[in-house]
């Protein structure tokens, strides 16, 4: 048999990013679509908590402890970043607990490490952002805790909107969060934060925001593009005011 045809060529050279999640992520799937052809996505979870979403979660799933354990996890495989997945847990407790758990995976081994909300407040630096609309699948007090984090980072939240859920937050449909994100709209928000990775919003994007006017940031989008950035790897998937906010990260 002739080896020399362009399929024995490969595989494409893999480049790795390392997903610390907590317990309870359900939407993998949606993950990979962020990433282009070249990336594998290496997941390494939080240990299981008997709790609902809620202040107490976010809490349990950003232990210093468990992101260092769960970084070590994924080290072997040799990822060029390492992300830590979660909204909540990221920003629980505020701008310098944000750096922290950065610090933590930097320290566990990783060589870079990003957080959703971390990647955020890198998206609303680059834009320039200082107005935002919000909406979150959280109770009222969780959600409360990302404003205050907002604040702490500079930015006002001038209209908010939260589904209550304490669990299957991945079930949500594209109906339900499109309507949400359009009741949380504002004329007065230069842009719509969709917080938290377990809740479904690749293909709601491009459509909102030809119909906005105005950015749809969402917690996965953000998390993988900050990651992609880092790599020096080109952005895929909806987003068109995100395409340039992480491409001059250090390598």
């Amino acid at each position: 048999m002739e080896l020399n045809i362009p399929e024995f060529e490969g595989p494409l050279a893999q480049r790795g990013i390392g997903i610390i999640a907590p317990f309870d992520l359900a939407l993998e799937r949606e993950l990979w679509r962020w990433a282009p052809l070249e990336v594998s996505l290496h997941l390494a979870r939080t240990p299981y908590e008997p709790v609902p979403v809620s202040l107490e979660m976010a809490e349990l799933v950003s232990e210093r402890r468990h992101i260092m354990a769960a970084t070590r996890d994924v080290l072997h495989v040799e990822p060029e970043v390492v992300a830590y997945l979660c909204t909540s847990g990221s920003f629980i407790k505020g701008l310098d607990f944000e750096r922290t758990l950065c610090e933590a995976m930097c320290e566990a081994g990783a060589q870079q490490a990003v957080t959703t909300s971390g990647a955020l407040v890198e998206a609303i630096e680059h834009l320039g952002l200082s107005r935002l609309s919000v909406i979150t699948p959280y109770d009222a007090p969780l959600t409360e805790r990302l404003h205050a984090f907002l604040d702490e980072a500079g930015t006002e939240v001038v209209r908010s909107d939260h589904l209550g859920l304490g669990g299957g937050i991945w079930k949500v449909n594209y109906r339900t969060i499109a309507e949400h994100i359009i009741e949380a709209d504002d004329p007065n928000a230069e842009a719509i934060f969709v917080s938290c990775t377990n809740l479904p919003t690749y293909d709601v994007i491009a459509p909102l925001e030809r119909e906005l006017g105005k950015p749809v940031l969402t917690a996965n989008q953000l998390t993988i593009w900050a990651c992609l950035g880092r790599m020096k790897l080109p952005m895929s998937g909806p987003g068109q005011w995100l395409r340039d906010v992480f491409g001059d990260q250090p390598s």
